[in-house]
């Protein structure tokens, strides 16, 4: 089993679905940041024959690098960069802020390393619980990955991921509320651009009913 796949077998198996050094160059000079600096990790957490499956199955390879010249990419770092207004400049972020003290905001940051991220919602899980979904075996990504592969796919391929679908993500708010993510274009009109940040609210004592008299 061929353990180090090269990028050059990689990229021919993804097509524009890949998304190497070279992809994110416009990318990461648009939050204005070095490139060249940065040391590319070995193809080598996926088997080719893993790669072949996902490239068939509509998934993006994508390298992922959690800082760049010491600057951490995190969520909070990217809505810097990208701004939440779209009459300014796109891509950019929808404008919320409930999540800003939020550590998976501020904190979580993903590894230097290759990752495969589905590129179209699974069809199957639609209006499904996440939790129905995580016991099913589907494995949620990070919300900082979401969006960073959201910014360097749309900059690499001029193209929006997650147009008008939200995701879920494995992060959770510090109410174990499920974070969701993406979403960018409100179908309605009703809404600015912007890629989203929402928590899915559980259920729990503090929400009840009242009546009225009609």
């Amino acid at each position: 089993m061929e353990r180090v796949v090269t990028v050059e077998k990689a990229q021919k198996l993804f097509g524009k679905e890949f998304i190497g050094i070279e992809q994110l160059k416009p990318f990461i000079s648009r939050i204005g940041l070095d490139i060249e600096d940065i040391s590319v990790p070995l193809i080598d957490k996926y088997s080719y024959s893993m790669l072949e499956e996902a490239a068939n199955n509509g998934y993006i390879l994508i390298l992922c690098i959690d800082n760049v010249a010491g600057q951490r990419i995190t969520l909070e770092f990217l809505r810097s960069k990208f701004g939440i207004d779209p009459e300014k400049s796109e891509p950019c972020f929808y404008n919320q802020d409930w999540y800003l003290d939020e550590v998976f905001f501020t904190d979580s940051v993903i590894d230097t390393q290759w990752y495969l991220i589905k590129k179209e919602v699974v069809e199957s899980s639609r209006s499904q619980p996440p939790s129905d979904l995580i016991h099913s075996g589907l494995n949620f990504p990070p919300a900082v990955l979401c969006a960073y592969t959201f910014f360097a796919y749309c900059f690499a391929n001029e193209e929006y991921l997650w147009f008008h679908d939200f995701v879920w993500t494995q992060d959770v708010d510090h109410n174990d509320d499920r974070i969701y993510v993406g979403k960018y274009h409100d179908i309605d009109g009703k809404n600015k651009n912007g890629f989203s940040i929402h928590r899915y609210l559980s259920l729990r004592d503090c929400y009840g009913a009242i009546s009225f008299v009609k």
